[in-house]
Order: C-alpha cells, then structure tokens, then sequence
C-alpha cells in the first residue's frame, strides 16, 4: 500500500476520469477506453471503497478551445472536499493546456487529494511531487503543440505541390490517381458555365442571383452534412452564386489555405471562428493552371475587380442611404434595378432570402 494513499483520503471518493481527444478515437480506439475505465477496478483493490467515473468528455479535446463539462464536474466535485484521489491513464487525459492542468493540481493540493496514474501516486503538497506534476502537464501540452506543429507542416508541404486532397467544391470531383476533373455530369457542368456566362452579362452577383430565382433555375449544391456527400438541386441564395465565383478552382487554378481560423477569449474561455478570407498573397497555395477549369484566369480576375467594384460603390452610398439613424427609409430599396439605397453586404447574407422573394412575387 502507497504510504500516501491515507485512511483518510481512502474514506474519501476516488474519481477516474476519461477522455478521448475525437470522435473518431472513441469509435476506432476501443483498447485505450478499456484500460482507462480499468481504473475504476484498479482504485477499488488499492482500498476506496466509493469510485465514480467521469466519462463526459470522450471526443473532446483536452487544447482548452472547447468545453469540457466532465472537466468541469471533477473540479466541481474535487472543491467538494469529499475526494481523495483523482485517476487518469496518464496526464494528457486530464489536460493538454497548462491552465487547467494546474489548476486542478492547486485545487488538489488545497483539499488534500492525489492525483494517480499507472506511474505512481502524487501529492501536490510535497515538493517533488508538485515539481514532477508539473512537468507531466508542461510535457502533454508541449507533445500536442510539436505533434500539431508536425501535422500543419506536412499538410501545408502536401498542398504546396498541389497533391491534398479537400471536399471539392460543385461541379469537380477528384479521379482515383489524385486529380481534379469536371463533374461527368452535363446537367451540372451547363449549370456552372451558365452562372459564369451571366455574371459576365448582368456584372453583378445580386442581379445574376435576382434572374436565377426570377427564372426558376435550379442550382446544384452539396449540403453540409455528415455521411456521403449527395448533390442536391435547388434555387440559389447570394453565398451559392458569390462562393461559385470567387472560388479559383473553378478558373483552373489550386488553391488551399483561403480561410483563417481566429481565436478569442469570451468571458475567460477560448472561442475559435472559422471561415475568415485571407488575400490571396497569404494563401498557402496557388496553383495555376492546374486542371482544366470553367473560365479563364483573365476571367476570374475580371469577376473579382467587378465584385470588389460592386461592394465599395455600395459602401460609399450607404452613408447616404436613409434616416440620420443610418437606416434606410421604408419603401427605399431598389430591387429590381441595379442600385438601390440599401447595402447588400451583412445585411444581405441574412436577410436576402426574404427580399428576393418578395421582389420575384412582385
């Protein structure tokens, strides 16, 4: 028996707590969930005789971006005072982040509870013990920042040559030999070059979006759902036509690395958004003349100068748009013309669905 499992910390509750960084590991790694919840057995033979398992946070990520409701319950139950051991499999289960890590171990040491893996049993109130748990934690979240680092590398090396794979916008597909070629299907490829030959046509996004619900043309999207990816025909909405014709892949060009992920702390707590447009001179890569493409480079170039055009012609009149409030005044918006006092910009993405519709019932 450990001299530092007491009397009175094995008349206390033990708790094992369980995590698993993803989804896939939980449904792929079965083994690593089996020695973890062994624990429960191993705390019952070294003398506690009440063992709760916290299991909450399998497929969870231990990085401190997202929540964790079965960390938070056992720090929640360890400030009870009613714990005497906290099991884990190893240290990264509990934390890969340092203030987690040591905060569970100050909260530990004020309530006089272990920490046990299967290396050994520790007491943040001595010396060495607080210095090794320290360095476990410094370790775990140093292993994930290297084995992140590692990943990014590689993958940013991959799309440099242009060879990564991603989910591939409509109207491509990737072959078995790793390149990209138009959708075998005519229906679809008619569809895309109609949208390219329009927007030539009408030079701008809200009229072509206007003519396709006018019309009655479907449009083929691939909803963001788990599972095979099934193509699905429907009316557009503005993100539809603006993500077709900003996107260079489809002027034969790879590109990878267009978006950002942002990080931001919310009331003390790490929050990520993604989805943030980079310049092009920030991409990761850019390819040209990859594959054979829906329109030319010159083209594609030609769309964005109009759609940029488009967007700070708007920005400029929206001070003038409307009431000292800087809203517009009822009745002011434009839609069936080319201007109109209202901006199609934030305002637009939310709202457009309900305004063209109104505006092809009238």
């Amino acid at each position: 028996m450990n001299s530092k499992l007491t009397n009175e910390r094995l008349h206390r509750r033990a708790i094992v707590y369980l995590r698993q960084s993803s989804p896939e590991q939980v449904f792929q790694n079965q083994e690593s969930q089996r020695r973890q919840y062994g624990l429960a057995d191993q705390a019952r033979e070294l003398g506690f005789q009440e063992v709760m398992v916290i299991d909450d946070d399998l497929g969870r990520t231990g990085s401190g971006l997202v929540e964790r409701p079965g960390f938070q319950r056992l720090v929640a139950e360890v400030c009870s005072g009613e714990v005497g051991a906290v099991f884990c499999i190893e240290a990264s289960r509990l934390a890969r982040n340092g203030r987690d890590w040591h905060h569970l171990i100050w909260m530990c040491g004020l309530v006089g509870a272990v920490l046990v893996d299967f290396d050994g049993v520790y007491d943040p109130n001595l010396v060495n013990d607080r210095l090794l748990l320290g360095m476990k934690g410094e370790m775990a979240a140093f292993e994930l920042s290297l084995l992140r680092q590692r990943s990014l590398e590689a993958i940013r090396q991959k799309a440099r040559r242009g060879e990564l794979q991603f989910l591939l916008p409509v109207g491509f597909c990737w072959t078995e030999s790793g390149k990209i070629e138009m959708d075998p299907d005519h229906r679809i490829q008619e569809s895309i070059h109609l949208a390219f030959s329009k927007m030539t046509e009408l030079g701008s996004v809200r009229q072509e979006l206007l003519w396709f619900r006018r019309e009655k043309i479907a449009f083929p999207t691939f909803p963001r759902e788990r599972g095979e990816r099934r193509g699905v025909w429907k009316l557009p909405v503005y993100n539809n036509v603006l993500a077709l014709l900003t996107n260079p892949l489809y002027a034969g060009a790879y590109a990878y690395g267009r978006t950002e992920t942002r990080t931001r702390v919310v009331e003390g707590q790490a929050h990520k958004t993604e989805g943030h447009r980079k310049p092009p001179s920030q991409w990761t890569a850019l390819i040209r003349d990859h594959h054979a493409g829906y329109i030319s480079w010159e083209q594609y170039e030609r769309n964005q100068a109009m759609i940029a055009a488009n967007a700070n012609m708007k920005s400029r009149m929206e001070p003038k748009a409307g009431g000292e409030d800087g809203h517009c005044w009822p009745g002011c918006c434009d839609v069936g013309g080319a201007g109109g006092c209202c901006t199609w910009s934030t305002r637009a993405a939310i709202h457009i669905n309900h305004v063209i519709t109104a505006a092809v019932r009238s």
